[in-house]
């Protein structure tokens, strides 16, 4: 089946966790990054819930404890680690056949000390990639996602021609650009040769820089990616298309390749999951001169409805880079942005 070959569908509503805390588990973790970059796992005890699997490590947060505090707390127990400052990363709810867990996650900035399996576990530092080798809790896949992800996501804008989209992309490649959205309309191309060479060129550009490269092109173009034998790494997925996917069309229509989806409010959030997309961008967080009928939702509304899912999310709309800290203080990713980015 091809990407032409959508099928109309209504994904479940059962994708969003629930908003009550009294029956949840609630535990601190940690990632922590070395100047070597590579990041410290631990083993479970095999006594201990999802024992045997390595886990990012962590633990319980005690009545009246912050995050900040519970990981200081258990880090310094369970590896002998300073923790002198953290950030938000990623908050997960997961249900296991036996309890239900929300992981608060904080990527750690600084700490002092040498890691150490303080109660006898066995502790790693391995380098990102390295991650999908290790057997790790369900819970701590999302983790995993989050840490492979930039804090920037390109969306590419307008261009006059080949040679100004080419000078763009690379400009903004050179400035620190790791994750790109090819987003091209209908209209954005003369004909399909145009649209042959923007995949080609974008493509041997990202593998250069060493950035993951989206496609956002028109369902009726798809077929051209193949044509090319372009690399890339995934596809993204406007609302529309969205929605008019089936929740069981994902595997046929992607290959095994990235999915990351635009969506707007709660109903679009439900239908990416439920595509098992493994990130999306939400929007429009502040009001934006390309849309000015939507509606800004602001950063609180963006946080409210970014706690009911475990994937990373991305805040999009009039934001810009300084407002990465911003959006790592509500729960985001980071932030996706056109003409920040772009121009």
């Amino acid at each position: 089946m091809s990407m032409c070959e959508l099928i109309l569908s209504i994904v479940p509503n059962i994708l969003i966790k629930p908003n009550s805390m009294t029956d949840i588990t609630r535990v601190a973790v940690a990632v922590i990054v070395n100047k070597a970059q590579q990041v410290c796992i631990s083993l479970r005890h095999k006594d201990v819930h999802q024992g045997g699997l390595w886990e990012f490590p962590g633990g319980k947060i005690e009545q009246g404890e912050s995050i900040e505090q519970a990981l200081v707390r258990e880090i310094k127990e369970e590896i002998n680690l300073d923790i002198l400052a953290s950030r938000p990363l990623i908050s997960i709810t997961h249900q296991y056949a036996d309890k239900k867990v929300c992981l608060h996650v904080n990527k750690i900035l600084e700490y002092r000390g040498a890691a150490i399996g303080v109660e006898g576990q066995a502790v790693k530092w391995v380098s990102v990639s390295e991650l999908s080798n290790y057997n790790f809790p369900a819970a701590n896949i999302s983790i995993i996602k989050s840490l492979q992800l930039p804090s920037k996501y390109l969306i590419t804008g307008q261009f006059t021609d080949t040679d100004d989209y080419v000078n763009k992309l690379k400009k903004a490649l050179a400035n620190g650009i790791k994750l790109v959205q090819l987003r091209l309309k209908q209209d954005s191309c003369k004909d399909n040769k145009q649209l042959g060479l923007l995949l080609t060129q974008t493509s041997l550009l990202c593998k250069e820089s060493d950035a993951k490269l989206m496609l956002n092109i028109p369902v009726e173009n798809i077929d051209l990616v193949n044509l090319y034998e372009i690399d890339f790494d995934g596809y993204h997925l406007d609302s529309k298309t969205l929605k008019s996917l089936s929740e069981n069309s994902t595997q046929d229509h992607f290959d095994g390749k990235l999915l990351s989806a635009s969506c707007h409010n709660a109903e679009e959030l439900r239908l990416a999951i439920g595509l098992n997309a493994d990130f999306v961008v939400l929007s429009p967080v502040k009001k934006t001169v390309s849309h000015p009928e939507m509606t800004a939702m602001g950063w609180q509304a963006f946080s409210n409805l970014i706690q009911t899912v475990n994937i990373p999310v991305y805040a999009l709309g009039g934001v810009t880079e300084r407002d990465i800290e911003t959006a790592y203080k509500y729960g985001a990713q980071g932030v996706s942005a056109i003409s920040a980015f772009w121009n």
